[in-house]
């Protein structure tokens, strides 16, 4: 693993990769959910089809929003790609240039998701206000568990950049894992169908009234601004699969590789998503989505699982 500090020119092109990698995640979890359902399904690449069509397109805007709306798509984007800047893709250890931390990440997903709602409200329709109160329900519940994961694994290295988390590791990462490590990541992974809107606790695959949460808060939107809210969703999706790898699969090549370690440490991260992104793919296609008002009992074993992480961390 890279264990020095990370230049500001690598860390933007670590962001761009997640950017451009987004939609491919997303892909190839339909792609392999309808392999596991035995379905032929899509092709991986669908989701950039569908980006481009939609760039495409002109914008039709309801009468009740205000000139603000037209401004949330690339606001969401924006805080959701500078989010995606704050996570190390192929090399561990501080940015050269401070950009933040974990908790900045977490707030900037915060923003992208707030804005949503807020434009999803300004529209003045009945389904994106109905979206957006669901999705802030479910925010009060994921977003302070997540922050306890994150804390139960900074209190050891005492940072909570995740460079830094993830160097402090090091190579021996996986025989130094103790029970609050288990524990935490046990948590992250009841939080990730939540974070990602997927089942059992969302079902990004239809409209339905009784099923949609963060898809009603998109249904306002068309033409460029609904494929700049979809692009922001591909990559807050693998944005929350990167925090999930540095903070407990911190594994890349060894430091002063030059360019055969960025090769290594792009496949290394690669092969971290493409096992989370199985584990999204098995637990749609085993679960049924959940009632409304069954997802805080569901969301409550990751928050006991964090809030015993980190009293174990702090002891």
């Amino acid at each position: 693993m890279m264990t020095g500090s990370r230049p500001l020119g690598l860390v933007l092109l670590e962001m761009a990769v997640l950017v451009l990698l987004g939609p491919f995640v997303t892909g190839g979890v339909q792609k392999l959910k309808a392999r596991i359902q035995c379905r032929q399904g899509a092709g991986i690449l669908q989701p950039y089809r569908d980006l481009v069509k939609l760039l495409r397109k002109g914008t039709v805007q309801a009468d009740t929003a205000s000139g603000f709306f037209r401004l949330i798509p690339v606001l969401v984007l924006a805080a959701t790609v500078a989010a995606g800047a704050l996570v190390p893709v192929v090399r561990a250890g501080p940015p050269a240039f401070p950009l933040g931390d974990a908790l900045m990440l977490l707030g900037l997903l915060a923003l992208a998701r707030f804005l949503t709602a807020v434009g999803a409200l300004d529209a003045g329709g009945a389904f994106g206000g109905m979206g957006a109160s669901r999705e802030m329900t479910i925010a009060t519940l994921v977003e302070p568990v997540m922050m306890m994961v994150v804390f139960s694994i900074a209190v050891a290295a005492g940072t909570t950049e995740l460079g830094t988390l993830a160097a402090h590791r090091g190579t021996s990462w996986i025989l130094a894992w103790r029970a609050a490590d288990f524990l935490g990541f046990a948590a992250m992974l009841v939080l990730l169908p939540a974070e990602t809107g997927r089942i059992p606790v969302d079902n990004p695959d239809t409209h339905l009234e009784l099923t949609m949460l963060h898809e009603g808060m998109l249904i306002e939107h068309s033409g460029s601004g609904l494929g700049c809210m979809l692009l922001a969703s591909h990559t807050r999706q693998i944005v929350t699969l990167g925090l999930v790898s540095a903070l407990f699969f911190p594994l890349g090549p060894a430091d002063g590789a030059g360019a055969a370690g960025f090769l290594l440490g792009l496949g290394a991260f690669a092969a971290k998503i493409l096992l989370l992104a199985i584990f999204l793919a098995l637990v749609e296609s085993s679960y049924a989505k959940l009632r409304l008002f069954r997802v805080p009992q569901y969301l409550g074993i990751g928050f006991v699982c964090a809030l015993t992480a980190l009293a174990l961390s702090v002891l």
